[in-house]
């Protein structure tokens, strides 16, 4: 596995996203979890991405007691701010499906929280969950609602925590360009973790790149299947993009790329994971991978032979 570097941080290429054994759409058992971090460290994955919205803190714990027997030099960890875990004042008995999409009980809630004493509290809390001392990455999560806060208030206590040696790199995730945009031009930040908007499908990300090559300031890119579309040799009727059913130009665009894939004997996955890293902006792909074949799976794809002849006519 290939690594890049994010303000002297090394990442493997290829990292490992969290959500899904937080229990994403589904429940997840312990140890399936555990075997999909272990068959990742096995695959060279040196990067592993996490957030207390995923599964309310089940992520954030169950990759803590996974990674908790390797080395912690020989890894990366990134873990996000913007939504504190709080007791729910209605717990029933029921889970988070139906309100965060994650099946896990709602005996914490989510709150909005981008003030520097959130931040701080945020990261104590994430600190305690994974058993860790320090974060290598620490993003804020999906500020769309709060940009200007995040500007003034958010970011500048994330360089007080860069400087203070606690966190090794600060910026934002999310699954606009514009904002990030932003905060590329206005703040001291190191990485955007921008998800879905520079794929092999979507590239309307680009002015972020151009602006973040200008800077100095890394890419993480994210959700390179467009929440499924880009994710199978064949998009499927009624496949998902953006979180939503693909509209029908979307749908015949993917369908186009396919051909272009199947003629020149590439999977549309292989050549969708394979896309983001193209660029030198770019330091990581990550993807959400649920089981150790999940994460086999992925890694033959990123292994994949793509010439410059099939990446060419994809660009056309």
């Amino acid at each position: 596995m290939k690594s890049r570097t994010i303000r002297g941080i090394s990442v493997s290429e290829l990292g490992f996203g969290g959500a899904s054994v937080g229990n994403l759409h589904r429940e997840t058992g312990d140890q399936v979890a555990h075997d999909a971090v272990d068959a990742a460290w096995d695959g060279g994955v040196r990067y592993f991405d996490t957030a207390p919205h995923y599964g309310l803190g089940l992520s954030e714990r169950r990759l803590g007691e996974a990674l908790a027997k390797r080395p912690r030099d020989e890894y990366a960890v990134s873990t996000k701010v913007g939504r504190l875990l709080v007791p729910n004042p209605h717990a029933g008995g029921g889970t988070d499906l139906g309100t965060g999409g994650f099946e896990v009980p709602d005996d914490v809630v989510r709150q909005w929280d981008f003030s520097r004493d959130g931040v701080r509290r945020s990261l104590d809390d994430s600190l305690a969950r994974l058993g860790l001392d320090r974060i290598d990455i620490l993003f804020v999560h999906d500020p769309d609602d709060f940009v200007d806060q995040v500007i003034a208030e958010a970011i500048p206590a994330l360089v007080e925590l860069r400087e203070q040696g606690v966190i090794g790199a600060i910026g934002a995730g999310m699954n606009q360009w514009e904002a990030p945009l932003r905060m590329v031009r206005e703040t001291d930040i190191d990485v955007i973790m921008l998800a879905g908007r520079w794929t092999l499908l979507d590239r309307s990300g680009a002015p972020l790149l151009e602006a973040a090559a200008e800077r100095n300031v890394s890419i993480v890119d994210a959700a390179p299947f467009n929440s499924g579309l880009l994710a199978k040799d064949r998009p499927p009727q009624g496949a998902l993009f953006n979180y939503a059913p693909a509209p029908p130009e979307l749908m015949a665009r993917a369908d186009e790329l396919a051909d272009l894939c199947e003629s020149d004997g590439v999977t549309l996955p292989a050549a969708a994971l394979q896309f983001p890293l193209r660029s030198p902006q770019v330091k990581a792909v990550v993807c959400g991978m649920r089981t150790a074949e999940q994460v086999r799976s992925t890694l033959a794809r990123l292994a994949a032979p793509i010439g410059d002849q099939t990446w060419a006519a994809l660009d056309g």
